[in-house]
């Protein structure tokens, strides 16, 4: 009987791998790159000796665009064999043709976002797998793009709203939600692997089981509702036993997210909302067809301060959407003051192709939606900075992203108002004792010393 074939891991296809765009893209991103290594490829993040580039695109505003267009054609340069999956897959160019195509006519395959058996088909068709796929080496929470201490958890795609500025239910579709075991299974799998901070993603997080009306799945053989409240719950308990944090993204301001606000005050997920709340007065909102209006909005982040005093609230506002006038903006103004805003970013509204806020009356002059933008993030870095320098004299638990050294020189780290790459940090001085050490990874406890910036300075203790 002869010897099995093995293919040895230096003569693997192997295959190039960008990921752009947002969280929601890197999960089908490491849904692609676990498929990749199931199957016994080998993955590089350069060109350069690949036999085949993936680019994973973002096709949400302008300057993700032309990012998208721009790495594909350093692809196509540098490699010349390239498929690609993602948002701007989606997009249609002029004629009604696809723009990835249009654009860059040699790529070998285009596919629109959440994809992964279209992307491998055509991995297949152009560099067919190895004989005797690895199995055994991939690991059980599968690829991942994050550092080993956080990762990303997708419960749903696509969305069932329609705002005129947004036109990511064209590129995504409905809301479409995963069967909450999948769900809390892969949770389990991430906690396993050492993850202590789950971010859970989606388009909109609040409305995660409406599409299935909320039906009872089963999840270590007990009945648990496709609902949001149920899933966090698990997901709370489940991370407790592990020491992990759960933190929520994406989440609409829905009546019924106030029942998720005592569970934060429980210690079930962090007091962390991330809620895109876009703007405060209700005729800018009504032309953005949003599904929540300004008025109750302060009212519902008072209840929520009211229910767990701790908890932290970002949001993201655009500044100059068309037809907004001096008073709707300064209502929006008032609104960040007023709400006490902890961490805010703005945008100036930047034209879609294909979005319906296009075709609204009265533009906003390009230079004044810049303005205005800056403005609005004065107003908002003002009401931050107050609320980091309450923190001072603190003792926070701190979870270390950065240890050089075991940390005898300090480190980097984010409390839990502090979601990765997008809020601020924890900058940690040299521990005063000498026997204290940092991990990347774990947690420690910290003391407020200073607010700068964004940012919070602590000594370990």
């Amino acid at each position: 009987m002869s010897e099995p074939v093995v293919q040895s891991v230096a003569s693997a296809p192997k295959v190039g791998f960008v990921s752009l765009g947002c969280p929601k893209a890197l999960t089908d991103s490491e849904l692609i790159l676990t498929q990749l290594s199931a199957e016994g490829y080998q993955t590089s993040k350069t060109f350069a000796g690949a036999d085949l580039v993936i680019v994973n695109t973002c096709g949400f505003i302008d300057d993700a665009v032309r990012e998208s267009l721009d790495t594909i054609g350093e692809a196509l340069a540098a490699n010349g064999k390239v498929i690609v999956t993602g948002c701007l897959g989606a997009r249609e160019g002029e004629g009604g043709g696809n723009l990835v195509q249009q654009m860059h006519p040699s790529v070998l395959a285009v596919t629109g976002p959440h994809a992964t058996h279209e992307v491998m088909t055509a991995v297949h068709q152009h560099l067919p797998k190895p004989h005797d796929p690895f199995v055994d080496l991939v690991p059980a929470q599968g690829i991942k793009l994050t550092p080993r201490h956080y990762a990303y958890l997708k419960i749903s795609e696509g969305c069932n709203h329609r705002c005129t500025f947004c036109i990511i239910p064209s590129m995504r579709g409905d809301l479409v939600s995963r069967p909450i075991g999948d769900v809390l299974s892969e949770a389990r799998k991430l906690f396993d692997a050492g993850v202590k901070e789950l971010l859970v993603v989606s388009q909109d997080t609040s409305a995660y089981g409406v599409d299935v009306q909320y039906r009872t799945g089963f999840w270590d053989g007990r009945p648990v509702k496709t609902r949001m409240f149920d899933l966090v719950r698990a997901l709370g308990e489940l991370a407790r036993g592990y020491g992990a944090w759960v933190r929520l993204h994406y989440v609409y301001p829905y009546p019924h997210v106030d029942d998720i606000v005592p569970l934060m005050a429980e210690g079930l997920c962090l007091p962390y909302l991330d809620v895109p709340l876009q703007h405060s007065h209700p005729a800018v909102l009504k032309r953005m067809k949003r599904p929540a209006s300004g008025e109750k909005n302060l009212e519902r982040i008072a209840r929520w301060r009211e229910l767990c005093p701790e908890i932290v609230v970002r949001s993201t506002f655009i500044a100059g959407f068309p037809g907004e006038t001096e008073e709707e903006f300064q209502d929006l103004l008032t609104f960040v003051g007023e709400a006490r805003i902890d961490r805010a970013g703005c945008f100036a509204y930047s034209p879609v192709q294909g979005a319906a806020a296009n075709e609204l009356a009265d533009p906003v002059p390009a230079e004044l939606r810049e303005e205005r933008r800056a403005r609005f993030m004065a107003v908002a870095e003002a009401v931050s900075t107050t609320k980091l320098r309450q923190r001072v004299g603190a003792t926070m638990q701190v979870l270390v992203d950065s240890a050089p050294g075991l940390g005898k020189k300090g480190g980097v780290g984010r409390s839990y108002a502090d979601a990765p790459e997008i809020d601020g940090v924890v900058r940690l001085l040299p521990p005063e004792k000498i026997s204290k050490t940092l991990k990347v990874g774990e947690f420690t406890r910290a003391r407020i010393v200073s607010a700068e910036g964004h940012d919070l300075l602590a000594v370990p203790i």
